[in-house]
Order: structure tokens, then C-alpha cells, then sequence
């Protein structure tokens, strides 16, 4: 069914005519003869367009459409005014109607207006679910989405915010590590003191602490006063370690005392300064892996890791990926002042499809170029990058038979393999654990299928 339609028209062989018309053209038609019937039509039954003719008796046309802009905003009004009637079709759309055609009605171009009202209609209320749902997720500040794989983050986001547990956080780069730490503190009797956050990553062994224990005056050439570190900086609050898994060997055993004793010794200091401060950390290493290479001490993982919190890849949540785009799309369309409201269907299967290296933050740059890009009020398949638009899915495709979707044996365990790695956040030590391999069998058949001349980053 093309779409149902309330046909308003007091003139009986004009409505059955009308009537008949679009019938034949797949639309669902009832006909009525006053603006009354119609409003109570509209009260009883969901309609997709109202299609009125401005001379009714009782309510005309254009006081119909007030109604209707009242009472179902939604539903989008094609009003029918004589040929040369232009100041009643100016009336019509200040009073809120969609369009309106003139008589005599040649139906096909009928028909294209229904069908753009149509769409017009399930735009509106698509951008209506999505903002119902992005503000009901709102609650965990900028973490958005309702799949299974985001609920359970939720959930132990809410669980473990009151506790003083130190929390570890992994998940590749891109997944939103910083805003679970910061949703945790934000959720926790912490809150109003502050939230500071590192990364360990972006400075070297002695700057760093420096940065975390503070110093002494003198206690280096540019050390011309005291300064307090990070851990005493956020004092009462939470201190946000990222990237913790890129930590030097020397500086490991330094935060491992300070976060047994809690007490920090500044650079240059003979004395210890106790600390009140809750930690949390993140990394997109396999901090399990590292410990087995002699990267990273066994001892501080063990007290680092007491509540783990790992994050999704976007890839194993396609679900969030429309509600996020959404989002993202909200937010930059009033950052350019444009009136972008929505994806056109073959983009949006585009963005589905697409298995998001980068993922959130590469989805919010993706959104971020197309709202800059386009030129019409829905992004379109030309305003999207050209290894989104022209990206292959992954997915598996086991029971089809189209021989377009079929493949090679090492493809279909390659794409076995990226899978699994998706559904434990690529966690490769538990991906192999389920695919029956060690974690070294794993690698060399990731190395052969992708044709990698080098081993596999490891990421969790």
C-alpha cells in the first residue's frame, strides 16, 4: 500500500473519481464531504495526507488546515485551489499546508506530491524517535545509544560509580573511554570535586612524574616553585589515567606504591604527601598480553584492574550507529546554521554497513564533512567519504543464494574471525579462547588471511 489518504471534497463525482484514481495507484482512499467528517476522521484513524479542496461547506479548505496544524502536526495537508487562485494557495501554506495542486488535478502529478509528502511525514517522525531516543540516554551525559552492548556498559557504569573501586576501561581508540570515566564521576558522591585527566601516552618518564607526584622547588632546572601533581590536584575527586598501558617500565612501580600507600612522593621531595583521590584508567592494549611480554608489571595490572569496564567497537553495535549519527548530526547542523534534518535511506544503509575503524569518533567526523558538504536537508550518499560509499560489508552471509554474496572458504573465516573479534571488543586473548586457538595460531591466521607481512597490533 502506497499510503492512506483523507480525501475532502463535496463534490460526489469528483471524490469517486479521485477516489478511484489513486486506488488504482496502490493508495489506500477514504473519501468525505465536509471539514467536520475530516476532523473527525483525523480524531478516529491515522492518515498519512490530507488532500482538501479550499471551497467546503461549513469549513473551508484553509480552516482546515489551521486544524490540522493544531491537532496532528504530523500529518502534512495538499490543499486543491482553482488554476489561477494564487492568493488562496498563499493562504494555504501560511496556514500550514505541505503544497497545494490546482484544477484541473492530473493525477500523476498528484501522486509524485503524495509521495513527497509521504516521505516528508516518515522523515518527521524518524527524526522525532531519534531524538526521543538520544535525550533518553542523556542521563549518562554524551555515552549514547540502546544496544545490548551499550546497555551493559550502562549498567556497570551505574553499579560501580558509588563504589571507591579503581576501574580499568579498554576498548579501541575511538570507542569513548574518556566519557565513561567522566560518566562514572559525574554518577558518583565525587562529583562536585574535580575530574582531572592524563594521558600517558603524550609525555616522557620524567615529565610525567612530575605531572602525577608534583615537585619541589629547585627540584629540576625550570622548577622555580612547588607545584602540586595531579593526584593531589584532584584531591576528593577522580584522577583519569589514559592510555595507561603506554606507562614506562620505571614509572610502573612508582604509581603501584603511590596507589598501595596512597601517598605521592613530589620530585625532589625526602617527604610523602597522602592523597584522597579515586582512580580510573583506560587502554586500548591487551594489558593481559603485556604482563606475559614483561611490558607492564602483573602486580599494578592487579590493582588497576578491580572493576573492568570494556567498551564495545561500534561495528558491535550497529544498532546506536543511526542514533548516533543523529546526534551528531543535530549537533553540527547548529553549529553551521544549516537545516539538516535527517539521512537519505541509501546513506543510512551506507553508515550501517560501514565497520567503523575509527569507530565514534570517525562516525562524528563522518557526520561532521557530510552536514558541511551537502546542499539539501538530508545527507546524501554524495556527501559521505568515498571508503564509506563505497565499502563492502563484512557481514556473514551463510544461507543466500545469490552468488554475488557468496565467497571463498578463507574469506568467510576471515570474516568469521573479524566477528568474533567485534563481539569481545577485540579482545584477540578471548577471541581465540572461543575460537578454539592460542593466541600466537590466531595471529598467524589473521597474518595470512589479511596478507600481513607484520604481526597484528594487539587491542582490547
Amino acid at each position: 500500500m502506497a499510503g492512506r489518504i483523507l480525501l475532502v471534497e463535496d463534490d460526489l463525482d469528483s471524490a469517486v473519481l479521485l477516489q478511484e484514481a489513486l486506488q488504482r495507484r496502490g493508495f489506500s482512499v477514504q473519501a468525505v464531504a465536509l471539514g467536520s467528517q475530516a476532523t473527525q476522521s483525523l480524531t478516529d484513524s491515522d492518515w498519512d495526507v490530507v488532500v482538501t479542496d479550499v471551497q467546503l461547506e461549513g469549513m473551508t479548505g484553509i480552516e482546515l488546515c489551521n486544524y490540522v496544524a493544531e491537532h496532528r502536526p504530523d500529518v502534512p495537508v495538499i490543499v486543491v485551489t482553482g488554476h489561477s487562485n494564487l492568493e488562496t494557495a498563499i493562504a494555504a501554506i501560511r496556514a500550514g499546508a505541505y503544497d497545494f495542486i490546482t484544477k484541473p488535478i492530473a493525477v500523476d502529478s498528484l501522486v509524485l506530491t503524495l509521495q513527497r509528502a509521504i516521505n516528508h511525514r516518515n522523515l518527521k517522525n524518524e527524526v522525532r524517535r531519534l531524538q526521543a531516543a538520544v535525550a533518553q540516554h542523556q542521563r549518562l551525559g554524551d555515552i549514547i545509544g540502546d544496544s545490548p552492548a551499550i546497555r551493559r556498559v550502562f549498567d556497570l557504569i551505574d553499579r560501580v560509580a558509588d563504589s571507591e573501586a579503581s576501574v580499568l576501561i579498554t576498548g579501541e581508540s575511538g570507542t569513548g573511554k574518556e566519557l565513561v570515566a567522566r560518566a562514572i564521576h559525574s554518577r558518583s558522591a565525587r562529583k562536585a570535586a574535580p575530574f582531572v585527566a592524563v594521558n600517558c601516552a603524550a609525555m616522557p618518564a620524567a615529565l610525567l612524574e612530575s605531572e602525577l607526584f608534583g615537585h619541589v622547588r629547585g627540584a629540576f632546572t625550570d622548577a622555580k616553585q612547588a607545584r602540586p601533581g595531579l593526584f593531589l590536584q584532584a584531591s576528593g575527586g577522580t584522577l583519569f589515567l589514559d592510555e595507561v598501558g603506554e606507562l614506562p617500565l620505571e614509572m610502573q612501580p612508582k604509581l603501584l606504591r603511590a596507589l598501595q600507600e596512597r601517598k605521592v612522593r613530589p620530585v625532589g621531595s625526602d617527604s610523602e604527601v597522602a592523597f584522597e583521590t579515586r582512580l580510573i584508567t583506560a587502554t586500548n592494549r591487551d594489558l593481559e598480553s603485556e604482563v606475559e611480554a614483561n611490558r607492564f608489571r602483573s602486580d599494578l595490572y592487579y590493582r588497576i584492574n578491580v572493576v573492568h569496564i570494556p567498551l564495545p567497537p561500534l561495528r558491535s553495535r550497529r544498532d546506536d550507529i543511526l542514533t548516533l549519527a543523529h546526534h551528531f548530526l543535530k549537533k553540527y547542523a547548529a553549529s553551521e546554521g544549516k537545516q539538516v534534518v535527517g539521512v537519505v535511506s541509501p546513506a543510512a544503509q551506507k553508515l550501517i554497513d560501514y565497520d567503523w575503524p575509527g569507530n565514534v569518533r570517525e562516525l562524528e567526523n563522518c557526520i561532521e564533512r557530510a552536514v558541511a558538504l551537502t546542499r539539501m536537508s538530508e545527507i546524501g550518499l554524495d556527501d559521505l567519504p568515498d571508503k564509506i560509499r563505497e565499502h563492502k560489508s563484512n557481514r556473514l552471509v551463510l544461507g543466500s543464494d545469490n552468488l554475488a554474496e557468496l565467497v571463498t572458504l578463507e574469506e568467510m573465516e576471515l570474516r568469521y574471525i573479524q566477528h568474533v573479534l567485534g563481539a569481545v571488543s577485540g579482545n584477540k586473548s578471548q577471541a581465540a579462547r572461543l575460537l578454539g586457538l592460542d593466541r600466537r595460531s590466531l595471529y598467524r591466521r589473521l597474518d595470512r588471511l589479511k596478507g600481513d607481512p607484520k604481526p597484528p597490533v594487539v587491542t582490547k
